[in-house]
């Protein structure tokens, strides 16, 4: 089977934005397209990676819009929403579409809407993800992180300065990245000393509420020097779904989803964690950095908050984590996120990733869904 190649990749300014899910769409996949220099018209299948237009702004039938204000007639479009991984889930969607034969030539964008609602607004539209019961008892996302966090750190005898240190490094390596929303550093005492959400978590241990859209160009490697001499190609791919109800998991601290889905990409990819030279973890919360790096096989069980504590994940250390800046610092428009975290490491694998460039030729991406529900994992690497 022929490798994907990704020949284009794009991502918007994330933040507060005036623009609206259509025109977020519109300029991330025509930047994209700009990016390769690509005609519309050349398209077979695109895709739009989503979670809520309908409930954030009212607005349905995004793809075919899209294909419209691109001028991308008349290719095949679909949505692709897998709640907060459905960035993840628009990347597998487009591979298969290539890898398949079944389109020589596929646009994924990925975006959201989110700023123009009240916080208590969208944290109900994103917990309308959980169980039934579980929504009925109030729990919320950030309540499952809270008690997980505090599972965590009590297993593993980890410190509440641990988790803080998370958002310190990626706010630092947000700073070099001209797309993040926050591009300010924080300190540690910033962070320790913000008020409790959900404890132990703090304001800073969440991530924010965001615009935004990203995308990416995929077509067979065997046809991508027709288009560029610089790409990337998708090596391994894998997903995963977990227990639709939390507490029905044997150890919340395991991402059973995460371990499952790495393994699918590693066995692909004919790799192993030990390959990886830079990842981008779904650090929606900072508990969920420690949970995936373990899940994914860089650190044992237990060990995660370690490497952190050692510099192993700072961005010149041994292991670089959200180079980006992460959902902490970039943001997180929830279908834009997974499509996001792919541009960061085609640009790192290019050597176009500027002041936050380091030395990689493989890299790895985990895409999160709901609270571990679902997971997405991604191996790129070098042409």
């Amino acid at each position: 089977m022929d490798r994907v190649a990704v020949i284009g990749a794009s991502m918007t300014q994330f933040g507060k934005r005036d623009a609206w899910i259509r025109e977020l769409l519109a300029e991330a996949g025509q930047a994209c397209l700009d990016d390769a220099d690509v005609s519309p018209l050349d398209l077979e299948h695109l895709y739009v990676s989503n979670m809520a237009s309908g409930e954030f702004e009212g607005q349905t039938g995004v793809p075919n819009a899209l294909a419209h204000d691109l001028g991308a007639l008349p290719a095949y479009t679909q949505r692709i929403d897998q709640t907060s991984s459905s960035g993840g889930a628009g990347i597998y969607a487009a591979w298969q579409s290539v890898a398949s034969g079944a389109s020589d030539l596929t646009l994924l964008v990925g975006g959201e809407k989110m700023t123009h609602k009240t916080t208590a607004e969208s944290t109900d539209v994103i917990a309308s993800l959980t169980h039934p019961v579980e929504y009925k008892h109030g729990l919320t996302l950030p309540s499952f992180a809270g008690l997980t966090a505090r599972r965590y750190l009590h297993e593993y005898d980890a410190p509440r300065e641990s988790l803080a240190k998370v958002a310190v490094k990626n706010h630092k390596n947000g700073v070099d990245n001209p797309h993040a929303q926050f591009r300010k550093e924080v300190d540690l005492e910033t962070v320790m000393e913000s008020p409790i959400v959900a404890d132990p978590l703090r304001l800073y241990d969440f991530c924010p509420i965001t615009d935004g859209s990203a995308a990416l160009l995929f077509c067979p490697e065997s046809k991508a020097k027709e288009y560029t001499d610089e790409y990337t190609v998708i090596s391994g791919i894998g997903g995963a779904t977990d227990t639709h109800v939390v507490h029905e998991r044997d150890d919340p601290t395991v991402m059973g989803a995460a371990v499952e889905s790495s393994e699918l990409a590693y066995n692909m990819a004919e790799r192993g964690p030990e390959d990886v030279d830079v990842a981008e973890l779904h650090d929606m919360f900072t508990i969920l950095e420690f949970l995936q790096s373990e899940a994914v096989g860089f650190f044992e069980q237990g060990e995660g908050w370690k490497a952190v504590e050692e510099g192993v994940t700072d961005r010149d250390g041994e292991l670089p984590i959200n180079t980006s800046g992460g959902l902490k610092s970039k943001g997180h428009p929830l279908g834009a996120s997974g499509v996001a975290q792919a541009y960061e490491l085609h640009q790192q694998l290019l050597g176009n990733a500027g002041e936050r460039q380091v030395d990689a030729e493989v890299g790895l991406a985990c895409n999160v869904g709901g609270f571990g529900n679902c997971v997405i994992t991604t191996i790129m690497e070098q042409a």
